[in-house]
C-alpha cells in the first residue's frame, strides 16, 4: 500500500511535467535517477511509469527503458473518438444521479475554469477540464469506464494545451457549454446534456485536427509523429 501511494505521487508528478513541456516528447525518463531525485525506491518509480504508459503518455521500450511519448495527430483522434462514445453513455447514467452537493462543487470548478480563462491561465484549465468531467461522471457506478475517460482525458489535455495557448475563443467556447451541460444536467434534462456533450467532443476533435493539420514546424520541436 505504501509503495502504490507513493507511486501515485510520482506518477501525479512526471505526468505534471510532461504536460506542462518540462520532459518534451521523446525524453528519456530513466528509472534510477527519477528514484534519487524522488527519494524512493525503483519499485514506485516502476510502477508510476506502467500507469503512465497505459495513459498514454509514456512508452516503454524492452532494453531501452522509458520515454516521453510523442504527439501523435492519430493518436489524438483514437483518444478522441473513444471519449465520444464513453463520455455520453457515462453522463446518461450519472446525471439523473447528481446531488446537490456534486452541483455545487460543478459551479464552483466552472468559477475556477472562468477565473483560469481571466489569468490565461491554460495549463490551470486542463486540470479543471478533467475535474468538472469526471465529476459529472462520477455517479455512474461505471469505476473502470471512469478511470478509462480519465487516462483519455490526460492523453488529450497535451494536445489541447498547445492549440489552446494559441486560441482564447476555443477556451470562451468550451466555459459556454460546460457551462450549459450543468444547467441542463441541474434541470433534469439529460438527454439534450448528452446530445451537447456529443456535439462538444466532435467539436474539440475537429479543432484539434484541423489546428494539428496546420501548425508548421510542430513536428521537430514537440515531436508529433
Amino acid at each position: 500500500m505504501k509503495n502504490r501511494t507513493i507511486a501515485g505521487s510520482i506518477g501525479s508528478e512526471i505526468r505534471r511535467r510532461i504536460l506542462d513541456g518540462r520532459y518534451p516528447a521523446g525524453s528519456q525518463l530513466r528509472q534510477d535517477g527519477l528514484a534519487t531525485e524522488f527519494g524512493a525506491s525503483r519499485i514506485p518509480v516502476r510502477e508510476a511509469l506502467f500507469q503512465l504508459e497505459a495513459e498514454g503518455l509514456v512508452r516503454i521500450h524492452p532494453h531501452r527503458g522509458a520515454t516521453v511519448a510523442p504527439l501523435s495527430p492519430a493518436d489524438a483522434a483514437e483518444a478522441l473518438e473513444l471519449r465520444g462514445t464513453l463520455e455520453p453513455r457515462l453522463l446518461s447514467l450519472s446525471a439523473p444521479r447528481l446531488t446537490a452537493e456534486d452541483f455545487a462543487r460543478a459551479d464552483a470548478l466552472l468559477e475556477d475554469y472562468a477565473a483560469a480563462l481571466r489569468d490565461g491561465a491554460t495549463a490551470r484549465w486542463g486540470a479543471l477540464n478533467t475535474d468538472l468531467h469526471l465529476l459529472l461522471y462520477g455517479q455512474a457506478e461505471r469505476p473502470r469506464a471512469l478511470a478509462l475517460v480519465g487516462s483519455l482525458l490526460a492523453e488529450c489535455d497535451r494536445y489541447t494545451r498547445l492549440q489552446l495557448s494559441t486560441d482564447n475563443a476555443e477556451l470562451e467556447r468550451a466555459d459556454r457549454e460546460h457551462r450549459e451541460i450543468v444547467r441542463l444536467c441541474r434541470n433534469g434534462h439529460v438527454s439534450a446534456a448528452c446530445a451537447l456533450l456529443t456535439d462538444h467532443i466532435d467539436h474539440v476533435a475537429a479543432a484539434l485536427m484541423a489546428f494539428l493539420g496546420e501548425t508548421s514546424g510542430l513536428t521537430k520541436s514537440a515531436g508529433i509523429v
